[in-house]
């Protein structure tokens, strides 16, 4: 015997009626701090700022990132890869 039951109500109805705490507060809390740090470091993703700060490293960071895209490549490829 196979019975389904469909219940309309809003997120708030089910959490109340499961006993489930609101966390509407920390949520919009969480969100607007992403959004700070978000806003704060967008300027690094300039890729004039990604190049001064890759080039401060000097060259075992360029080589570095291109050992880590290599490996990125390999993974995606499995063993498939021309060397």
């Amino acid at each position: 015997m196979k019975m389904t039951i469909e219940i309309d109500c809003t997120p708030q109805e089910a959490r109340a009626f499961l006993g489930l705490p609101d966390v509407t507060a920390v949520n919009e809390k969480l969100v607007e701090e992403m959004q700070k740090r978000m806003s704060a470091n967008v300027a690094m993703l300039s890729p004039d700022e990604l190049m001064k700060s890759w080039a401060a490293f000097g060259v075992g960071a360029q080589e570095q990132f291109r050992n880590l895209m290599n490996a990125a490549v390999d993974a995606g490829m499995g063993t498939n890869r021309p060397k």
